[in-house]
């Protein structure tokens, strides 16, 4: 059964990439795959740089993390690549019979070039006030799993607000949590590289973990 339904999903994932052209990746996760290579099928994939075997984005990271509160489809939201395009994208989330989370499509329209012509279109007609601005902060696509858990490194450290060399036991416990809420453990051997970063060891680490449970 979930052979066929990986092979429906792959015949849609093609379908949609036909239909939409060139400026819509098509992406399928299996998280039942190991989570470091994540990436089955891929469609148009030169729009994130991405391929079959990559790993998961933050977005997957979050769906595993959080995958029996999985109500409903994320749709019609922001993303964005280091080298700067902005992606509509949706995230439908594929449950096997017995309702455990098993495949994700996921679906990256390109909207850049939308975005400059609508940003030139109101700079022609307003009267007055600064170029378009979208809504929501993009959440970044990223190709490998060192880059997804520095970004999330990242985060932590701006909604702690502090910098982690000064940061105090507290702050730390927090960012750490931040992280553990994120999934950041759920990658390969984040322990060792998010210990290091705030200057503790690997016990410290998950015993500031268990503070929050």
């Amino acid at each position: 059964m979930a052979n066929s339904r990986l092979e429906i999903l792959k015949q849609l994932a093609h379908a949609l990439a036909v239909q939409f052209g060139d400026c819509c990746e098509i992406v399928i996760h299996d998280l039942k795959n190991t989570l470091n290579h994540s990436i089955v099928y891929i469609e148009n994939g030169q729009l994130t740089g991405r391929k079959v075997g990559d790993p998961p984005s933050q977005v997957v990271l979050d769906a595993i993390r959080n995958s029996d509160r999985i109500q409903s489809d994320q749709l019609a939201y922001l993303t964005k690549t280091d080298t700067g395009r902005i992606f509509k994208s949706s995230t439908v989330y594929i449950r096997d019979d017995d309702g455990a989370l098993h495949y994700i499509l996921g679906i990256n329209y390109d909207i850049t070039a939308l975005l400059t012509l609508e940003s030139s279109l109101h700079s022609l007609t307003a009267c007055s006030g600064s170029a378009v601005d979208y809504a929501g902060s993009p959440r970044r696509i990223t190709t490998d799993v060192s880059q997804l858990l520095d970004q999330l490194i990242e985060q932590a450290v701006e909604l702690v607000g502090v910098p982690a060399p000064l940061m105090k036991k507290e702050e730390k416990i927090r960012a750490i949590n931040y992280l553990n809420d994120a999934g950041a453990f759920l990658i390969t051997k984040s322990g060792d590289k998010v210990a290091k970063y705030f200057g503790i060891s690997k016990y410290t680490l998950y015993s500031y973990v268990d503070i929050n449970k």
